[in-house]
């Protein structure tokens, strides 16, 4: 494979600028606390808080995995954006006003197992531990995503050896991660969400001008503009927008916000971002398939966006365009790991050393570099798994890790944020429930005519519903049957929500 070296340079410049940035937060920083690292002081302005969040959802499966479903099987995986877009919407305007506020009041949480449990006064650990125990595996299986879709870029533009790639990009995704904390990967979040923009609207527009008229590789198969072919395709990416109310390193940004008026703008960029792209994302997905046609080798490796941007700008001239949109795929990728390795980190240092392992008895600098341990321990499990050849796709793996959040906190989160008498035992039945329906759901409901529908076959119809369904409405009706039927919160607890619905900055 011949190198392009304006590619390379391009991406040695973005690669660089990523690494600057972890060093002067670390420098800046030095004498921070563990609030400065997992929360950034509470100090983000609307523009960073609003792309952070959206460059750290919108992970490489935005460029690679949802493009290349919609290439391949037809405008029905459209659904999975719609979702994602009117659930991201709701987000913002039902959930991260009163998210910011009861995080505040409820002893300035700066995590959300520790959210939830000063939400409730709990002297009980319980919480912070289930929720951590959670992070700690579907953020492995996340991180995964990221380091992977890095190996296949690396791969593609530069010929490097995708098990190298993987490496090499983890390296660099810890370090800035490791140096510079919450601030760090926000302002880098910031940066390739504008590029990630950039790239989104660019590509896709350039294709379709250049298309000449369909040819024979370019015979579509029947139904791939049919929006309603499949009841369960449609339910099933609609379901993804559930996960959005349950997503720690998304809603996180929601609590860093230095006000309620800079949130409002937040709001309305993130909002708008997060539609451009993911209209674009479906954009890419159907120009592809008409520029392209159809290759198996683009679907197994979800690189139609990577071949398309190589196509339209060849030659020497614009080699170097083509090294910026590539760069936003890497983009994708980190802004998406690092948020993830963070959130991992905090849960476990916050909510699980602090309290537990080392009672309180602990000093800030202690904090900080148990959660740069714990970044470096997250990032080798993730490496393994990604370096797995049967691990399964981006989209399989993003998938997964999103349904387990979505099931599983969803439901408490939205709960504690509405509902005056909602209690600590029906919070940890929900995060229960939730997560072990979406798992078992995810194992033995996929298939008609196995696992559960094998004993009831009468059921066959949902098999293949995505999982986040299932497991949100049962960790839904758990944790209101399990508050119903349990003590209701002391007058403080109650307290603690009027307080949190009148806060005002």
């Amino acid at each position: 494979m011949s190198m392009n070296y304006s590619e390379i340079t391009v991406f040695i410049i973005y690669l660089c600028c990523m690494l600057g940035i972890g060093v002067y937060f670390f420098i800046k920083d030095r004498n921070g606390g563990e609030k400065t690292y997992f929360l950034g002081d509470r100090k983000m302005g609307p523009w960073v808080a609003a792309l952070s969040a959206g460059a750290s959802d919108m992970s490489a499966w935005l460029l690679m995995g949802l493009p290349t479903s919609i290439y391949a099987f037809g405008i029905g995986k459209v659904w999975i954006a719609v979702g994602l877009g009117v659930g991201y919407a709701l987000s913002w305007i039902i959930e991260a006003p009163r998210l910011r506020r009861f995080s505040i009041v409820s002893g300035d949480a700066i995590t959300i197992p520790q959210y939830l449990s000063n939400r409730f006064k709990s002297t009980s650990h319980a919480t912070q531990t289930i929720c951590a125990i959670v992070f700690l595996i579907a953020y492995t299986i996340y991180a995964a995503t990221s380091i992977k879709a890095c190996g296949t870029l690396f791969f593609k533009v530069i010929g490097m050896d995708p098990m190298k790639a993987m490496y090499l990009s983890a390296v660099i995704i810890i370090s800035y991660t490791f140096l510079g904390g919450f601030s760090a990967v926000c302002w880098t979040d910031f940066f390739q969400g504008m590029l990630i923009l950039g790239a989104m609207l660019l590509a896709p527009i350039f294709a379709l001008f250049m298309l000449q008229g369909p040819a024979e590789t370019t015979t579509l198969p029947p139904n791939y503009y049919n929006v309603f072919a499949d009841w369960k395709q449609i339910a099933s990416g609609l379901g993804w927008g559930l996960g959005y109310f349950g997503m720690p390193h998304i809603i996180i940004r929601f609590m860093s916000i230095k006000s309620q008026k800079a949130l409002r703008q937040s709001s309305i960029i993130g909002i708008s971002w997060t539609t451009i792209v993911l209209f674009f994302a479906a954009f890419i997905g159907v120009v592809g398939r008409l520029r392209l046609g159809f290759n198996p080798e683009i679907q197994e490796k979800e690189i139609v966006f990577v071949e398309m941007v190589r196509q339209i700008f060849s030659g020497p001239i614009f080699s170097v365009i083509s090294g910026v949109l590539l760069a936003a795929v890497l983009a994708a990728a980190m802004s998406t790991a690092d948020s993830q390795l963070l959130s991992a980190s905090s849960a476990f240092t916050s909510d699980v050393y602090k309290p537990l392992i080392r009672k309180g008895k602990t000093s800030d600098e202690e904090l900080l570099w148990n959660g740069r341990l714990i970044v470096l321990i997250v990032s080798l499990a993730a490496l393994l798994i990604a370096t797995n050849p049967n691990s399964g796709t981006i989209m399989d793996l993003v998938e997964n890790a999103w349904g387990i959040f979505g099931a599983a906190f969803g439901p408490a989160i939205l709960m504690s944020l509405f509902w005056r008498n909602f209690n600590s035992k029906g919070s940890i039945a929900g995060i229960v429930v939730g997560t072990v329906v979406d798992i078992l759901w995810l194992l033995y409901c996929k298939t008609p005519n196995e696992g559960l529908f094998k004993l009831i076959p009468q059921l066959n119809s949902i098999a293949g519903l995505y999982e986040i369904i299932p497991g949100f409405i049962c960790g839904l009706a758990a944790a209101v049957l399990v508050t119903y039927m349990t003590r209701k919160p002391s007058a403080e607890v109650q307290q603690l929500f009027d307080d949190a619905v009148k806060y005002r900055d």
